[in-house]
């Protein structure tokens, strides 16, 4: 619960400020001491950075003008950072968040008490009141991916839960299969629904030549985002498309690495050590995009998928923490989105504004009549394997002189709800990111919120 409703409600009507477009106070701190030049999400997350290639993808694929595609990527960057200072707020009460709209200028924020409504609505958002909190459906998920380790699920592929519904969803082709799986991981019906679909998701990998790099000379991938370790340089991409001491060429058949570390199917993540003629850069496919980090998406946020054989695609992220079973077997913790791939696309760049989300996984579909696909985010790819996310110029804050001390440090994935200290001063994470030098917590609000 809030601690205590009407104080919070008070507080969080005083801290909500102006409305960066359409709506969203993201801006506003909620400690009493921020400054009033602390940089805004969007300008934290650098949403005015985008290139005429992923506006142009925007554009096409969900139906905006220029301005539209430009005040969607704003209006999404508040958005993560107000509910991130929402869920830190409600606790135990929190049931999920997501973003709607042409230009995602309506965030709304689930809570299982109606005491909380004040407080969300006085940050600018939505409330919906809902019977079940997050902890609770995720819990309920964690029981299906359980059992599922050790049942056939062909006939239920896809499981999710779905915040704007309050429910975990089993996708199956038969009802029967969904109550069976729900059966044995000894989930209650109040918390489930059933959805009939035909979906059979697949790994987007293919044996065709002509792309942005080769596994043995045979099957083709893309490239996902590149990577360093220390001194050694090269990329993340998906598990399923390498095992470990695989060899890869570029598109150009040059020698380009080898596969350090891959899983799949359980997870669908891998990273490759390029050789010493490649170097890492920011860029995604040459297009202009660049990464500027890698803070998770709202629900309900746009998101942009490159790849080697059909480009660049955009669409919307619908849930995060998917699992979904592909024919080798069940990988859990992707994201599902409403972004069209096709073989070949696999392992290439998930990407919302400026900020890396993930790489393509497998989906079901094409770009002609349009589909699904699932991407494994990058963040616990970085973490796994102790890699650091090339990214552009520092943000957009000055680190200062000296060390100031504490547990924060540049290269740590943090996860909302961690807690850190800096200068003096203790932070709790908003939203999940890799650190940078410039983004420390006192100059990203948008991150960290001081205690």
């Amino acid at each position: 619960m809030l601690q205590r409703h009407l104080r919070a409600a008070c507080a969080a009507a005083a801290a909500a400020g102006a409305l960066l477009v359409a709506g969203l106070s993201g801006s506003a701190s909620a400690q009493p001491t921020a400054s009033p030049a602390a940089p805004t999400a969007a300008r934290t997350l650098r949403t005015s950075d985008a290139p005429p290639a992923l506006l142009g993808a925007l554009r096409r694929d969900l139906g905006l003008d220029r301005r539209q595609a430009e005040r969607r990527l704003a209006n999404e960057a508040e958005a993560g950072a107000t509910a991130g200072r929402l869920r830190a707020a409600l606790g135990a009460d929190f049931a999920g968040a997501w973003v709607r709209g042409a230009e995602s200028a309506t965030l709304t924020v689930a809570t299982t008490d109606p005491a909380d409504v004040p407080a969300i609505r006085a940050r600018g958002a939505v409330a919906a009141v809902v019977g079940h909190s997050l902890a609770e459906l995720d819990a309920a998920k964690a029981r299906v991916d359980r059992a599922a380790a050790h049942r056939r699920t062909s006939q239920t592929p896809v499981w999710y839960v779905d915040v704007p519904s309050n429910t975990l969803v089993v996708q199956a082709t038969r009802p029967a299969a969904a109550r069976a799986l729900l059966a044995a991981a000894h989930v209650d019906a109040s918390l489930a629904r059933t959805v009939k679909s035909s979906e059979r998701p697949r790994p987007l990998d293919d044996l065709r030549g002509g792309d942005a790099y080769y596994i043995g000379n045979s099957s083709r991938c893309s490239i996902g985002f590149p990577i360093t370790r220390g001194t050694q340089q090269g990329f993340a991409t998906a598990g399923h498309c390498g095992r470990a001491g695989s060899t890869t060429t570029g598109s150009n058949r040059v020698a380009q690495g080898t596969f350090q570390a891959s899983v799949f199917p359980g997870n669908d993540m891998a990273w490759v050590a390029a050789g010493t003629n490649w170097t890492a850069t920011p860029n995604v496919n040459g297009s202009g995009v660049q990464v500027a980090g890698s803070t998770q998406a709202t629900v309900g946020s746009s998101v942009c998928r490159s790849g080697s054989t059909t480009g660049w695609h955009c669409g919307t992220v619908q849930q995060l923490d998917t699992s979904v079973t592909y024919q080798e077997g069940t990988v859990a913790g992707v994201t599902r989105t409403s972004v069209c791939a096709e073989p070949g696309d696999s392992g290439g760049s998930f990407i919302s504004g400026s900020q890396a989300q993930g790489v393509t996984s497998g989906g079901s579909g094409d770009c002609t009549s349009g589909g699904t696909t699932f991407f494994q985010p990058i963040n616990p790819i970085l973490q796994s394997y102790g890699l650091t996310l090339k990214t552009t110029a520092p943000g957009p804050g000055d680190p200062g002189p000296g060390d100031p001390g504490g547990t924060w440090s540049a290269g740590t994935v943090y996860q909302a709800g961690d807690t850190v200290t800096y200068g003096g001063a203790g932070y709790r994470c908003l939203q999940g990111h890799q650190a940078q030098a410039g983004w420390e917590p006192p100059n990203a609000p948008a991150l960290w919120q001081r205690q």
